[in-house]
């Protein structure tokens, strides 16, 4: 009889209900903050991460999942009878831990193991466990499970607008001339999880204003293929978000909001807006 377990990491944010599930097991991601370590969702809120943030001048550091806990939970799983286990973890572009765990799939005899690159985090890797769940719930095929996700994969998006240019300096993926001019000239680069999952410069727009018209344009022509999902998600800027939802809404999208949690957060800075496009498939 198949068995199967769905894992993920603590960026993608999950409702109550999915994480209390029998089969969907999380693994934290720890971020440290002036010395101290703190792990989202358990002991730090997306508010509270901001908040410190704020009141430090030293960059916050996340951490990998820990490829240990990724074992044990691995062994526990084999010693409970599961027979196929679905790991959903973030983007190999902004961590290392996906191509440290690529052994682990051969490691466990009886159970067959996948991990997709899902080139993502944040709302739109929640949507993708939740996806693995419902299908496991309706006793799909371990093969039909990891063909679906496979193809969320492909055509999930994630488009970013930053309110400081100045915070991905700090972060390394922005020189500080770069930034200079891009501040003197008010240039808004709109950003995206490029095709290996990287976090990269999608165009650079002038004013905020054509940059937000700009990408509800991109985000047309993304979805015009299909049915979307779309979120909203922000770092700590919960009205704005409400009202950038609202007129996505309003011109037609299935909208949710969400927020970005520390391991985007710390990239991006407080004030980011990001866009995540994730398929509506039918199983």
């Amino acid at each position: 009889m198949t068995k199967t377990a769905i894992i993920t990491d603590s960026s993608a944010p999950l409702s109550d209900e999915i994480k209390a599930k029998a089969n969907v097991f999380v693994l934290d991601i720890s971020v440290y903050i002036n010395g101290e370590t703190y792990v989202e969702g358990v002991n730090l809120t997306a508010e509270q991460f901001y908040l410190k943030m704020a009141e430090t001048t030293e960059l916050p550091k996340t951490s990998q999942p820990s490829v240990l806990a990724l074992e044990e939970l691995l062994t526990q799983l084999q010693k409970e009878n599961y027979t196929h286990v679905m790991g959903i973890f973030l983007s190999s572009g902004i961590s290392g831990f996906w191509q440290n765990i690529q052994y682990l799939t051969s490691e466990y005899e009886g159970m067959t193991i996948v991990f997709p690159d899902t080139k993502m985090t944040s709302s739109p890797l929640g949507h993708m466990v939740e996806t693995a769940y419902n299908m496991t719930k309706t006793n799909a095929s371990f093969d039909l499970i990891v063909s679906e996700i496979n193809e969320t994969i492909a055509k999930t998006s994630i488009f970013i607008i930053v309110n400081d240019l100045n915070h991905l300096v700090k972060g390394g993926r922005l020189s500080n001339g770069a930034a200079v001019i891009g501040n003197l000239l008010n240039i808004k680069p709109i950003l995206w999880f490029d095709e290996v999952g990287k976090i990269v410069v999608y165009e650079k727009i002038r004013t905020s204003k054509k940059a937000f018209k700009r990408l509800y344009k991109i985000l047309a022509e993304t979805t015009k293929d299909g049915e979307y999902k779309l979120y909203v998600i922000h770092a700590n800027v919960p009205e704005k978000a409400r009202d950038v939802a609202k007129e996505l809404s309003d011109i037609g999208f299935d909208v949710s909001i969400a927020t970005f949690g520390s391991v985007i957060g710390t990239h991006l800075g407080e004030g980011a807006l990001g866009f995540g496009i994730s398929p509506k498939l039918n199983s």
